[in-house]
């Protein structure tokens, strides 16, 4: 049975890869708008399942969808639409703790089962000065990323401390995926 990735993540691509996955990479294009009425936890989840249910497919498979955010005060944190609103979340993030949360949707076709789940860790920043995020964000690995930083790139080395699943807040928690799989043959 095809295993598809509904992202062009390269850090999901990179993680289901090191853990031994073959599969097929199709990017979909879904609307990740939250909705005031939800929970972030339901916001990943709702995402996660939208994009696994946007890949077309009608032969056999196991598709992967994911989504993930960071949360601050009860507040959404995505991806920086430039360098000052990459600036203002590393402010808001800096010396405080936040939590990353990851939808995993995974869907079998052609008879359309799908479960879905999230992982939740916490992250502690070190204080940030100012000449740290301007240098931080003129290396450009901000963009993309939501909170505007990537743990495993230089936001790494100001991360004091960490509750909970390294790779999800990577992008893809690869122990919930590895879960699911097995939920889904029994």
């Amino acid at each position: 049975m095809k295993f598809i990735l509904a992202s062009a993540s390269p850090r999901r691509i990179e993680l289901l890869t090191l853990a031994g996955y073959t599969f097929e990479v199709c990017p979909t294009d879904a609307d990740e708008t939250p909705d005031a009425r939800e929970t972030p936890a339901e916001y990943v989840q709702r995402v996660a399942l939208v994009k696994a249910k946007a890949v077309p497919i009608s032969e056999p498979a196991l598709i992967l969808g994911a989504d993930t955010t960071v949360v601050l005060d009860g507040q959404l944190l995505g991806k920086p639409a430039d360098a000052e609103a990459a600036a203002r979340m590393l402010r808001c993030l800096s010396g405080r703790q936040h939590e990353v949360l990851t939808g995993v949707a995974l869907r079998r076709t052609p008879d359309e089962r799908c479960l879905v789940t999230y992982e939740r860790t916490v992250v502690t920043f070190d204080d940030l000065s100012e000449d740290w995020i301007a240098d931080y964000i003129a290396s450009g690995e901000p963009f993309g990323k939501a909170g505007a930083y990537a743990i495993q790139g230089r936001a790494g080395t100001r991360i004091t401390h960490i509750e909970g699943n390294y790779q999800n807040v990577v992008g893809l928690p690869v122990s919930t995926v590895n879960r699911l799989l097995a939920a889904m043959h029994s």
